[in-house]
């Protein structure tokens, strides 16, 4: 008894309390298995620990140990279930046999042959379907993938899904009507015709659909014997990408969702790279900045991107993660080179170390950036060529927008189209070619890609401006670096350009007190100058022209297909103005 219960408590973990509210008016047995400690792993499929299945399938939700059962008869056909309608997760949808989570105990983790899988298979198919006649040796582990799959904003099933097959005859099915609301048994064409039905009753799940399309391929159908189930073994982890799209009616999450489910992945990418230097300190410097936080916009876009318009994949975030490194380094030069001492609220990296330092960590990071795209293994390698020359060409484009922002600011005739010329460089063309890769990346026709390109610089442009009204309208700690360094420093903003070309006022000469005059320039003196930016109608001019590049963006979005992920791509858009609301 003692035995008993030790063992039903070590399969279950704490639930939040937030996780707790989300479960209210669910069916209670449902409910309860939502305790069940469930074994979360990284994307080759090793353990990190354990979570309540709860906590791993709301919200962001957090990558899983899964599985998916596909029971043959003698005939050749394969057991379907329809989940039931009181389940939490994708209820009332058409499934492969079995498909649920090993626990976190030990009989269930263990790895060799997938013995924990298969164990927690027998157990399902009992518990599920009420099949007593099948043990762990009637199912062959033949493989993995990799997906995910949001239901709505609360619920998404995120997995590293083990495949077992078994073909069994005189199988006795008593489903358990909590778990299951009808069984079929389908042949190979009757499993094709359900795929290609339209506005079906009830839908395909889309993990299995993943399966059945693309990986179930004859020889799945064929197989009759134990010796046929092994031939299938398959050690790669197939990585299908965000499948949420395959669902009818799916909803998908917001913004800040969208990026948290891949921002640990991006993370991990970049600091792997960055300290893999043989030199300590040199890595700890190239890891500054990126200790230092950042919302990771531009990392996360391909994926936002794909996603949106395509299919998604893990050489997405490969992707993301080199141009984050490439960002920050410019970061690191463009601090040096502005003497800016703070960079997201800390010491910039030339102050944190030397400027020698900086300068040598910034060379080492665009270089590191390119060595991770060429070992990245998650993308057609074909693409390789236009991936490095796309982002090659958005490095030499920053670079000359940099320039121009210096010229600039020795110079007292700029105009208008040069500085949209000079911050397409330096900023916007970073947002294009994240776009313009996600949509390269994910399959889409050239004019999808031409028009996520399209976007890409318009959130760019607005981008750009917004930060600049930011950094008149904002203060220091709001910033994370000194408030209305611009202006001291001589920066050509728009808001600048605007109030110049106006008659001379005392606005005008408050500004021009200000401008240039670096740590000369007071407190006061910028202040005046900011106000003076404010009664010439240069800041309400600011504010109008990035929200035509808002529009022109979101006019950009009004030509694509309806998908889940558009709603992600919208706020990101809308982001950018709501950045100063």
């Amino acid at each position: 008894m003692q035995h008993r219960f030790f063992m039903a408590s070590a399969m279950r973990t704490d639930v939040a309390e937030a996780d707790a509210e989300a479960l209210d008016g669910f069916d209670a047995q449902q409910v309860d298995m939502m305790a069940e400690a469930i074994i979360l792993v990284d994307e080759r499929d090793r353990r990190l620990g354990r979570a309540s299945k709860v906590n791993a399938h709301r919200g962001v939700g957090a990558l899983h140990r899964a599985f998916s059962v596909m029971l043959f008869d003698d005939s050749g056909r394969l057991l379907l279930q329809r989940r039931a309608d009181d389940k939490i997760t994708f209820p009332g949808i058409w499934a492969n046999t079995c498909c649920s989570h090993p626990l976190d105990v030990p009989e269930e983790r263990e790895e060799a042959e997938g013995l924990g899988v298969r164990r927690a298979a027998v157990r399902k198919l009992k518990q599920e379907l009420g099949i007593e006649a099948v043990s762990i040796d009637d199912l062959t582990y033949v493989g993995r993938f990799r997906y995910q799959a949001r239901q709505d904003e609360t619920w998404i099933e995120r997995e590293v899904d083990h495949l077992l097959v078994g073909r069994v005859k005189d199988l006795e099915v008593k489903p358990n009507h909590n778990e299951v609301a009808e069984i079929r048994w389908v042949s190979q064409d009757e499993m094709e015709a359900i795929l290609i039905e339209e506005e079906p009753e009830h839908p395909v799940a889309p993990w299995f659909r993943c399966i059945a399309a693309r990986l179930m391929d004859d020889a799945w159908w064929n197989a009759e014997t134990k010796e046929d189930h092994q031939a299938l073994f398959d050690d790669h982890i197939h990585d299908l990408g965000d499948v949420s799209h395959m669902l009818p009616n799916a909803v998908g999450a917001d913004l800040s969702t969208s990026v948290l489910e891949v921002l640990p992945l991006i993370e991990t990418r970049i600091a792997d790279r960055l300290t893999a230097s043989r030199h300590p300190r040199l890595g700890q410097a190239m890891m500054h900045l990126i200790e230092g936080g950042g919302k990771r916009m531009r990392a996360s876009l391909p994926w936002l991107v794909a996603k949106a318009v395509g299919d998604t994949h893990s050489g997405l975030l490969d992707v993301g993660a080199a141009i984050e490194i490439i960002h920050n380094f410019t970061l690191v030069h463009d601090d040096i080179m502005d003497d800016d001492p703070v960079r997201r609220g800390r010491p910039a990296v030339h102050i944190a170390y030397d400027v020698p330092t900086a300068i040598n960590a910034g060379d080492a990071m665009l270089a590191i950036a390119f060595e991770h795209l060429c070992d990245a293994p998650s993308f057609d390698m074909a693409l390789l060529p236009d991936i490095v020359e796309r982002i090659a060409w958005m490095v030499r484009r920053v670079s000359e927008g940099q320039q121009l922002d210096i010229e600039f600011e020795h110079e007292s005739d700029v105009t208008e189209p040069r500085y949209l010329e000079m911050i397409e460089g330096k900023t916007a063309v970073m947002f294009q070619v994240c776009s313009e890769l996600g949509a390269l990346l994910s399959g889409a026709d050239e004019d999808t890609i031409d028009c996520m390109r399209e976007w890409g610089l318009n959130v760019g442009l607005c981008f750009q401006l917004m930060d600049d009204l930011i950094d008149v309208v904002s203060d220091t700690a709001t910033l994370g670096k000194p408030a209305g360094s611009d202006v001291a420093q001589g920066k050509r903003t728009l808001m600048v350009i605007h109030a110049l070309d106006q008659p001379d006022s005392e606005a005008k000469s408050a500004l021009l007190r200000a401008l240039g005059k670096g740590e000369e320039a007071t407190a006061a003196d910028i202040e005046a100058a900011h106000a003076g930016l404010e009664n010439s109608g240069s800041i309400a001019y600011g504010r109008e022209r990035a929200s035509a590049y808002h529009a022109a963006a979101h006019a950009c979005l009004d030509r694509l297909p309806t998908s889940p992920a558009l709603r992600a791509l919208r706020e990101f858009t809308d982001l950018q103005l709501a950045r100063l609301s």
